[in-house]
């Protein structure tokens, strides 16, 4: 009895050789063309000519491949992204005060070992103002990335390993960055104070209450009371503090007091009258003031809790080639002019003050 043989899928090829056997030997032209070399045609077109396991790795690829796409679009997966696409200010940073000697060991530690730990950033949804990406956090990482690819002449460190988040708003990046730095490298008394007013000012949050209560969301009762008061200091004398961010939390707590009690004037009219170059000078030019306060009551007229500070109103805000953004800012005691971008410095600001001086100050004929 002759041995059966068993049957064979055709390979892709195979079919492909038939169909065109079929052609050739099949007159063409309309209503000619045999069903056959349709069901044929069809069949190769549906046909899976891979082995078994070929066939698995192949559906395992294409699973991977969709869970890859889904990690990029939910920011799972860092991107390497050009430094220089990364607006470092577009959110009002908490952090104010970067130390030389940590920035010099980052420095070391990233060009011997690479980042450890990506930035975050989001994409802006005005980025004709805001840039390409707006960072998060990671405020001592770009710099220090910055600062390498300066030293080396702009030829390495061109890139930035990031996360590229999802924020659902504003207030999100913001409670974002601030968790970020709490948990990283903590913020100092007055930086968490300022970031609470900053983020008000900016009209992230409407109250100081609700400012502090979402960006310092874990924080107790009694610390979140203390950083109304830090933000107290910076509402009052943060156009005039040096060394803000080395004052104590005791020290930001009887300066709050002193606020209260209705020397803020006072106290402003000392920092300008001195010359101050240290931390330790401007407490001693304080501390006066801070101890008349602890002899006297509180003004009534202040009430018990800092200032809420009112929402702004803001204009569009307007590029200019050199990448600096300006925007007009109308609060209850007056207007301001706000300047955002990596070229703003204080000697740009400067200039600025002294051109509208002489503005102001043209007389007309």
């Amino acid at each position: 009895m002759a041995k059966r043989r068993q049957l064979e899928i055709p390979s892709a090829e195979a079919l492909k050789e038939i169909e065109e056997g079929f052609a050739r030997e099949t007159p063409t032209g309309p209503g000619l063309r045999p069903p056959i070399a349709d069901v044929v045609a069809d069949a190769a077109m549906h046909s899976d000519p891979l082995p078994p396991s070929e066939r698995a790795d192949a559906a395992r690829d294409k699973s991977e491949a969709r869970q890859l796409r889904e990690a990029v679009e939910k920011g799972l997966i860092a991107r390497e992204i050009p430094i220089h696409d990364i607006t470092a200010d577009a959110l009002t940073r908490d952090r104010i005060h970067l130390d030389e000697e940590e920035m010099v060991e980052l420095c070391t530690s990233i060009s011997a070992h690479g980042l450890r730990l990506p930035i975050e950033v989001f994409e802006p949804a005005n980025p004709e103002a805001a840039g390409k990406y707006a960072l998060i956090s990671g405020f001592r990482r770009l710099a220090a990335v910055r600062r390498l690819n300066a030293m080396s002449g702009g030829e390495k460190h061109l890139t930035i390993a990031a996360f590229v988040r999802q924020p659902d708003s504003i207030a999100d990046s913001v409670i974002a960055m601030v968790e970020e730095n709490e948990i990283r490298a903590g913020l100092s008394q007055y930086e968490r104070g300022r970031a609470a007013a900053m983020a008000v000012y900016d009209g992230v949050f409407p109250s100081m209450d609700e400012a502090v209560q979402r960006l310092f969301g874990a924080a107790s009762k009694a610390k979140r009371s203390k950083i109304r008061s830090f933000a107290l200091v910076h509402e009052e004398l943060g156009d005039m503090l040096t060394f803000a961010t080395q004052l104590s939390e005791r020290q930001c707590l009887r300066l709050a007091a002193a606020l209260r009690a209705g020397l803020a004037q006072d106290i402003r009219r000392v920092l300008e009258n001195h010359v101050i170059e240290s931390a330790e000078a401007e407490w001693a030019v304080l501390t006066p003031l801070v101890e008349q306060a602890e002899g006297v009551g509180p003004d009534p007229s202040r009430g018990g809790r800092p200032k809420v500070a009112s929402r702004v109103r803001k204009g569009t805000p307007i590029s200019l080639a050199n990448g600096v953004s300006i925007e007009r800012v109308e609060r209850p005691e007056g207007y301001a002019i706000q300047f955002r971008g990596a070229a703003v410095n204080s000697e740009m600001i400067d200039k600025v003050i002294d051109h509208i001086r002489y503005l102001l100050e043209e007389v007309k004929d």
